[in-house]
């Protein structure tokens, strides 16, 4: 079998516009997160926008889940305008968001998309109602929706009627294959009846999140094969700390790669008062490591082995790495293209030249019992050899001097 040296092509679904951020129709995969605060909490909503929108997100979702918080929408929208930050706000609606937005239109108005969870948006006889409610308020406000299936809340009966045919059958299939249908149909049959109901393909986002990677995996590739809807990846309940990023980014990386995908979220359960701008940093760390967009300067450094008993090329890497994170909300404006720079931090002799020359600028330390002189490639060409104590110190004014060099213009 060859080898592939880039993912499969893009797979080509319908273009939803969202503000001034399209989704699908060949756009680059967009980067998506969701607040944590309590959304009636202008300030604290306010002040986590802004801090995800800072890291990146191009998208932000938060909680609608009653009146107070429906009525904060519209300040919150005000807040950020003023401040000259204009992400897009997506509502999360469960069980009432067809009263909430009937009742609040301001809040109708200022989000930018609603996010409808077929699973729970009524039951029984209301669920057709006020589904199209919903449906009938996107439209009056021109807004675009997500029907986000996810199968801690999926369509009961839907699932029930399913494996009860599947019991029925001659070959009946395994439970996690009827529940994988149950999920995909849940998602189809409610875009269809979006569209029944007059909003266009053009305005439907789908999601089917589930919490293990196979089989993620395996609703999206199936939804992906059944439909040309644009839509949302994100592995739900993924955890905390690395368990959360490795899962997510495994699930995620494998459908990316096979051309599935145009925005994406990587739901992370915090550290207790951790940073939530941390999945916004893993969304674009994944999207970039895998060749699909570039959104800051990457930092290349060595693991470190017995060669490299000294510290020095680990507290230079993360030096540098912390300072471009910290100063690239305003390279972003002064420098375009600095995304795209690859720096190199090498801690031997070994594979140090060689992956510095590959850098756009790299240093290679000495490793340990090797001569104290590191050198500098630039373009792949030595240019310095820096000796002293103050080699971090150099090499980092060195990049500063790079970035102004090569992207000041």
């Amino acid at each position: 079998m060859p080898v592939l040296s880039a993912p499969l092509e893009r797979r080509i679904t319908k273009a939803v516009q969202i503000d001034h951020v399209t989704v699908g129709g060949g756009a680059p995969v967009v980067v998506q997160s969701m607040t944590n605060t309590d959304t009636a909490d202008v300030d604290a909503t306010v002040q986590q926008v802004a801090a995800l929108h800072k890291a990146g997100s191009e998208l932000v979702r938060i909680t609608v889940d009653r009146d107070e918080a429906a009525k904060a929408v519209p300040l919150v929208r005000d807040r950020l305008d003023r401040l000259g930050i204009d992400v897009p706000l997506i509502g999360d609606f469960h069980y009432i968001g067809h009263k909430l937005l009937t009742e609040h239109p301001a809040c109708a108005e200022a989000l930018a998309k609603y996010r409808i969870n077929p699973g729970n948006v009524g039951f029984k006889a209301r669920k057709d109602i006020q589904f199209g409610t919903l449906i009938d308020l996107a439209q009056k406000y021109n807004k675009a929706i997500r029907i986000g299936v996810n199968w801690g809340s999926l369509d009961q009966e839907l699932l029930t009627r399913l494996m009860d045919e599947n019991s029925a059958s001659e070959n009946p299939l395994p439970a996690e294959k009827v529940m994988h249908e149950a999920i995909i149909q849940s998602a189809l049959l409610s875009a269809k009846r979006a569209e029944e109901l007059g909003l266009g393909a053009d305005k439907i986002i789908l999601s089917a999140k589930v919490s293990q990677v196979q089989d993620l995996v395996a609703v999206y590739t199936e939804l992906a094969r059944r439909s040309d809807y644009a839509t949302h990846l994100g592995l739900t309940e993924a955890g905390m700390g690395s368990k959360g990023i490795v899962a997510s980014s495994a699930a995620l990386g494998l459908l990316l790669q096979q051309g599935i995908g145009d925005t994406i979220r990587i739901s992370l359960t915090p550290e207790p008062g951790g940073d939530r701008t941390r999945e916004v940093q893993v969304a674009q760390e994944l999207l970039q490591t895998m060749g699909f967009r570039s959104f800051i300067p990457i930092v290349a450094a060595c693991p470190g082995c017995g060669r490299t008993t000294s510290t020095v090329f680990q507290e230079l890497a993360q030096e540098i790495q912390e300072d471009i994170r910290t100063h690239m909300p305003v390279w972003r404006e002064k420098y375009p293209g600095v995304e795209a720079l690859n720096v190199a931090v090498m801690g031997c002799i070994v594979n140090g030249p060689g992956e510095s020359k590959h850098a756009d600028i790299g240093i290679s330390l000495p490793g340990t019992g090797e001569t104290p002189a590191a050198p500098v490639f630039v373009d792949g060409e030595k240019k310095a050899t820096l000796r002293g104590e103050n080699i971090a110190k150099d090499f980092h004014e060195m990049v500063l001097n790079y970035i102004d060099n090569r992207f000041g213009a």
